[in-house]
This record gives C-alpha cells, sequence and structure tokens, in this order.
C-alpha cells in the first residue's frame, strides 16, 4: 500500500479462540457378569450365573425359582415334581425332632436291662404253660414297667449325671429333655396298671409291687444301704406274677422267687459296679458304693451262683446239676476279666440269668 494513500490501515486480525480442553479419554472398563434375572420367567444365563457370586443366603433360599433350581451347577434342591402338594414349613425340621426324641427316649430306657427282663418274663410264662394269648399281655405288662422304671432312672438322675459330665446320658447330651424323660416314665407306668391287672387280680398286684419296689430304687433308696432290697423284692416278684397269672394255676414253689432274689442281688451289684466311682462322686452311697469296686467285684458271683443252686435244687436231675456248673464258670470269669472291663460283671449277671431261665423253660413242669 502507498504510504501517500489516504485509505486508513485495516486493524490487525485477531488470535483465533483458543479450543476448550479436551477430557483424557476414559479408560475402557472391565465388562462385568451379564445380570441375572432371577425372577423372569424365561432360563437364566447359566454361565453368568455361575461367575456371579450370589451370598449364601440367597443360594439357600427355598422361595428361588423353578429355573434357577433346575440348574444342575448351583448343586441346589430339586424342585417338587408338578402337581405334587408343598411340603408344609418346618416339615423336615418336625421330623427331625420326632427321630431325635425317639432315639433319646430309646437310649434313655436302659434298653439292655428292660430287653433282657422282658424276655425273661416272656420265657417263663411260655415254659408256665401260658399260650399266646396270655404270653403276650405278660411280656407287655413287663415291657411297659421296665420302660417306667427305666426313664425315671433318667429323669431323677439328670442332674447327678451333668456334674459327672455323664455324656453317654441322652439327657446330658440334649437327645433328649429331662421333661421329656419323666413324661415318657409316667406315661408308660399309667400304661402298665392295666396291662397288669389284664394278666389277672393278684398276678398284676403283684408285678405292680415288683414295679413300685423299683420306682422306689430310682427315688432314693439307691443311696442308702438297702439298695439291694427293691432288686431283691422286684426279681423275686417277677416270677411269681408269671406262674400267678396262669389260669387255674397253684401258688409258685418256695424256690422260684428265692432264686428271683438272689438274681436281683447280683443284678445290683453288677449293674453299680462301673460307676461306683461316678455315683460317690455325686453323692450316691448305695451298697455297692460303700462296698467299693474290688468287694464289689469279688461279691458279685455269689448270689448268682446261688440262685442256680436254688433253682437246681428245686427239682435235682443231671440238668439242674451242669446248670449249676456253667454257671458258676460264668460267674467266675465275669468277675475275673472285671477287673479291667467294669462291665463285664454285669454281663456276667445277664448270661446267668439267661442260663436259669432256659432251665427254668426246660422244666417248665416243675413249676406246679
Amino acid at each position: 500500500m502507498d504510504a501517500h494513500d489516504p485509505t486508513p490501515a485495516p486493524p490487525p486480525a485477531s488470535p483465533p479462540p483458543a479450543a476448550p480442553p479436551q477430557r483424557p479419554a476414559a479408560s475402557p472398563r472391565r465388562p462385568g457378569p451379564a445380570p441375572v434375572q432371577l425372577d423372569t420367567p424365561g432360563p437364566p444365563d447359566t454361565a453368568a450365573l455361575r461367575d456371579t457370586a450370589l451370598p449364601d443366603p440367597v443360594l439357600r433360599d427355598p422361595a428361588l425359582p423353578a429355573t434357577v433350581l433346575r440348574d444342575p451347577a448351583l448343586k441346589l434342591p430339586e424342585p417338587a415334581p408338578p402337581g405334587a402338594a408343598p411340603a408344609p414349613p418346618g416339615a423336615a425340621w418336625a421330623a427331625r425332632s420326632a427321630y431325635r426324641m425317639v432315639t433319646g427316649l430309646a437310649r434313655a430306657c436302659h434298653p439292655l436291662p428292660t430287653a433282657a427282663v422282658t424276655l425273661f418274663a416272656t420265657a417263663l410264662a411260655a415254659a408256665a404253660g401260658q399260650d399266646l394269648a396270655g404270653v403276650l399281655p405278660v411280656a407287655a405288662a413287663v415291657l411297659a414297667g421296665q420302660l417306667s422304671v427305666g426313664w425315671c432312672n433318667d429323669a431323677v438322675d439328670a442332674r447327678r449325671d451333668r456334674a459327672a459330665h455323664r455324656r453317654d446320658k441322652p439327657v446330658v447330651s440334649g437327645v433328649v429333655s429331662e421333661g421329656a424323660v419323666r413324661a415318657a416314665s409316667l406315661a408308660a407306668l399309667a400304661l402298665c396298671v392295666p396291662l397288669s391287672l389284664a394278666c389277672g387280680a393278684a398276678a398284676g398286684a403283684v408285678h405292680l409291687l415288683a414295679v413300685a419296689a423299683a420306682w422306689a430304687y430310682d427315688l432314693g433308696v439307691k443311696g442308702t444301704a438297702l439298695s439291694w432290697l427293691p432288686y431283691a423284692v422286684g426279681f423275686a416278684a417277677l416270677p411269681a406274677f408269671v406262674v400267678l397269672g396262669v389260669p387255674g394255676g397253684p401258688a409258685p414253689p418256695w424256690w422260684l422267687p428265692a432264686a428271683g432274689a438272689l438274681l436281683g442281688v447280683g443284678a445290683h451289684l453288677g449293674n453299680a459296679l462301673p460307676d461306683i466311682a461316678a455315683d460317690r462322686a455325686t453323692g450316691v452311697h448305695g451298697w455297692p458304693q460303700r462296698l467299693g469296686p474290688r468287694r464289689t467285684r469279688l461279691l458279685t458271683p455269689l448270689p448268682l451262683v446261688l440262685a442256680s443252686a436254688v433253682i437246681a435244687a428245686g427239682s435235682p436231675d443231671a440238668l439242674g446239676a451242669a446248670g449249676l456248673t456253667v454257671a458258676a464258670l460264668t460267674a467266675a470269669a465275669g468277675t475275673a476279666y472285671g477287673r479291667h472291663r467294669p462291665r463285664v460283671p454285669f454281663m456276667a449277671a445277664i448270661a446267668v440269668a439267661g442260663l436259669d431261665v432256659a432251665m427254668l423253660v426246660w422244666r417248665g413242669a416243675a413249676l406246679f
């Protein structure tokens, strides 16, 4: 442009506006598992469901839709088949509780002595000439009485058993409650009365005397020096009850209740032997606890062998002599092995009692 040109020069151009600052590009996010729609009617994505960390309560929730429950990868319970009635809430828990109670009561009834005494009375009734219609009431009455005695024993001894940490006792281990055992004992006792009287008035009265003696033992006599007496009365009354229940039968012979009483004393000694130390620690001071383990172990065979001798004397023959010999050897073996295994003398007592029952069955006619 000429310097003498009168036209004014244009103003200088302004710089272009600055561009707005660009945000840094976000780093790509790692894709997560696809969401699982648990409430949709269609089947879920099984692979995504396995990769999703569902909380344990959700996995255990029985209310999950059937489409989820059918996925084998989750190892959840299978749904009920179509048309099946849904199980009521708590049915499985109630079934488990009932099973625990039944097994606990079975263990609390002292099953071995209960079964042994019941079989003893049943076999003796058959030997005395009772038919099936007469044997069944005898077995039912004796079983009910023994159940009541066993349950009463565990209910009364629950406090002492807890103090001694007797985890083998169902009440102590929590398998069954003390109240349930007490209720069962009363129910069995109530059932025992009509069952006993169904065998005859005299026979029923004698059997109820035996059950009353056993209850007296549980309720306090076991802690006295006369703890042997309820056993003697109960085992003496038991065979008398069987014989008196025979229609038109005479009174029991003298040697039958005498042998039963001696068997009872031996059973008491053998039964108490394994628990003498624990009984002393919890304040039980019956006759075996006063004698101590060693003297009790040595004394246990004596009444058992005497019982066999009385049975043999009731009807002298070669069978009685042989039975007496076997009984003596069995009792002696129980005493010898009882030094290291305290339950062996009681098992020997049961064996000798079984031998005596066999002798009575063989000579059933001699009962009259």
